[in-house]
């Protein structure tokens, strides 16, 4: 088959590799009709995360057509459409049994495209395939559904609820990406006074205001006003960068809350000199996709909107040019880069 293989910091080529093949009963083999690149798979061509190996197949998010079970998957059958999820879960581990699969001690946890190969191929081996995938409607389309593999988890489980963002709350979503604006979507849900969105990137503010944020301004003025005034209820720092986390720090009330969702490759200082004394509850992640089912039936029944994240279309084999452009979405409005089967 043909996949993108990572060849060490800023190298990766669509190559032809080994077909991937059931290693264990619980496998199941994927044949992948959507994948996607995410702000992680930027990570890794920067050198952020070592743990990748040269060789690696990249991705971790998809959708597709079982091809393969194994002789313990008993959810799944050859033929069924499946969305897979970012992470693996083994469903028997303490963490899995409390929803914690990010965390999975069992051998899953973010697992696709970091420790073993990944989506962006033709086909892919997914571990523990009954916890790690769920069954996609027939009416939810492939933009949708691919979505739901990571983003709106994402959005939902470490940033609106680990903010606990609530009736009448003023919220700021630092960084504007995909995820950023995905909170913006799904914050709407419990009805916040306001929601207010930072960015750098005027394309992406931009789509900020079109998604539905309230306030969309770059840095400056607006965090000033809340640093010197009121300041946010919830505060959401999703652009991975240091500077975006000071911002957060910057921005939160008294009491207030930090969910932290940017894949941070260098450190972020903690001003505890300015911090100590506020009272500020600050929260980390993996997303663990236990909302997937949750949020698939809010948008199967029209309560979420996000097509609009979707921005660019490629066939599979063009995956090296939606890195392309998915690299410069700052300037090029690009947010989600799906790859569809071709």
């Amino acid at each position: 088959m043909r996949a993108l293989v990572y060849h060490g910091p800023g190298q990766i080529s669509w190559d032809s590799v080994p077909d991937p093949a059931i290693e264990d009963p619980a496998d199941a083999v994927v044949r992948i009709d959507a994948t996607t690149v995410c702000g992680t798979d930027l990570h890794i061509l920067r050198g952020d995360l070592p743990e990748v190996k040269p060789g690696t197949v990249l991705g971790h998010e998809a959708v597709g057509e079982v091809m393969e079970a194994g002789s313990d998957v008993h959810d799944l059958r050859p033929g069924d459409q499946v969305i897979v999820s970012s992470v693996s879960a083994c469903g028997r581990c303490p963490a899995c049994r409390d929803t914690l699969r990010g965390q999975c001690r069992g051998g899953g946890g973010w697992i696709l495209g970091n420790l073993i190969n990944g989506t962006q191929a033709e086909f892919v081996r997914v571990p523990f395939a009954d916890h790690s995938t769920h069954r996609r409607p027939s009416a939810l389309s492939l933009d949708d559904a691919v979505l739901l593999a990571e983003v709106l988890p994402t959005a939902y489980e470490v940033g609106v609820r680990n903010g606990e963002v609530g009736p009448g709350d003023t919220v700021v979503v630092v960084g504007a990406g995909p995820v950023g604006l995905a909170c913006v979507v799904v914050a709407r849900l419990y009805s916040p006074r306001r929601i207010i969105v930072v960015d750098l990137s005027s394309a992406r503010l931009e789509a900020a205001a079109r998604m539905g944020a309230d306030a969309a301004e770059p840095p400056g003025t607006m965090i000033a006003e809340l640093s010197e005034g009121p300041g946010a209820d919830v505060v959401i720092e999703a652009s991975g960068e240091a500077e975006g986390f000071v911002l957060c720090t910057r921005a939160v009330r008294a009491g207030g809350h930090i969910a932290n969702i940017g894949t941070h490759g260098r450190p972020a200082t903690l001003h505890l000199e300015s911090l100590w004394r506020k009272n500020v509850t600050i929260s980390t992640g993996q997303v663990d996709t236990y909302s997937t089912p949750w949020l698939m039936e809010l948008v199967r029944f029209g309560r979420l909107h996000v097509s609009q994240l979707v921005t660019h279309t490629f066939g599979l084999g063009q995956v090296e040019d939606a890195y392309e452009v998915f690299s410069h979405g700052t300037t090029s409005g690009a947010l989600k880069v799906v790859l569809r089967r071709e």
